[in-house]
């Protein structure tokens, strides 16, 4: 049985729970029990805090954790990053008072900064030989300057809604964030057995992500130059249609591509054209 920690809650636990459902793994999201046992899979899911998890996996409480690389980075904890996962991005950066006429990095030498990842923050400033008073705060780094309690901030930005809200202006970005998929360094062959299975459904569901299935009809003449222009994974697929001088093309493409060659496609005489999503995708 293979434990994984997971974030009790927030855009983290929703889009780990999203993922594990997507890997055909079944288990209860209730928050109201600490340790849950999948019921079609050999995993158990164990909530914790996200500043927990870097720990529980590294003194083998749980043998994996999925935890923001920002919280892995703070901790420093001994444990082996198995994979990115590409979701809940977001980046740390120092914000200030948009009032203040920002000059460069050497203008932090000798201010107050709020935050509530001071390893990363010192390490950033040591490596920049600044010398800057780090105050530690655990909630609402935000508002810290705008009452007198620091000079700038280093938080978390996502869309960066709640700087301007509060009158901040992002300045440096000092580390860019996402969800890891960290493990313990003194795994059982057993459970590195279960581990193999979960990372084949993981690789499966990411493979497919932003990718579309198209089907279309072009004329027989025109299929090299379909084809050529088609993004595809690997070769095409070209059947020929009942209807003489007519062949379906298969292929599968990167969503944001598809948009760049519509309209040559359809130049080129291309008829019937269906986008159809994927779920999985073995390579």
């Amino acid at each position: 049985m293979l434990r994984i920690a997971v974030q009790s809650k927030g855009r983290l636990f929703e889009d780990t729970m999203a993922l594990l459902a997507e890997a055909g793994i079944k288990v209860s999201s209730s928050k109201r029990t600490l340790l849950v046992q999948s019921s079609n899979f050999p995993v158990e899911i164990l909530y914790l805090r996200d500043d927990d998890i870097p720990q529980s996996v590294a003194t083998g409480v749980a043998d994996l954790g999925i935890v923001g690389q920002n919280e892995f980075e703070e901790r420093q904890e001994d444990a082996d990053v198995i994979r990115p996962l590409g979701f809940s991005k977001c980046r740390l950066s120092l914000a200030i008072p948009k009032a203040v006429n920002y000059t460069g990095l050497k203008w932090f030498e000798g201010k107050k900064i709020a935050t509530s990842y001071p390893g990363i923050l010192r390490r950033f400033m040591q490596k920049n030989n600044i010398a800057a008073d780090i105050h530690v705060i655990t909630g609402s780094v935000e508002i810290s300057p705008g009452i007198g309690l620091a000079d700038a901030i280093f938080d978390i930005v996502s869309s960066g809604s709640t700087l301007v809200s509060n009158n901040l202006a992002e300045v440096e970005v000092v580390m860019k964030s996402e969800a890891l998929l960290i493990g313990n360094k003194q795994m059982s062959d057993e459970k590195k057995a279960v581990l193999d299975e979960l990372l084949f459904r993981i690789e499966a569901v990411k493979n497919a992500e932003d990718k579309k299935y198209v089907l279309m009809n072009v004329p027989t003449d025109k299929v090299k130059e379909v084809v050529d222009i088609l993004p595809g994974a690997k070769s095409p697929t070209v059947m020929p249609l009942a209807t003489e001088g007519w062949s379906s093309v298969h292929t599968v493409i990167d969503e944001k591509r598809f948009w760049e060659i519509i309209r040559q496609l359809k130049d080129l005489g291309a008829q019937g054209i269906l986008v159809v999503p994927i779920e999985k995708m073995i390579l």
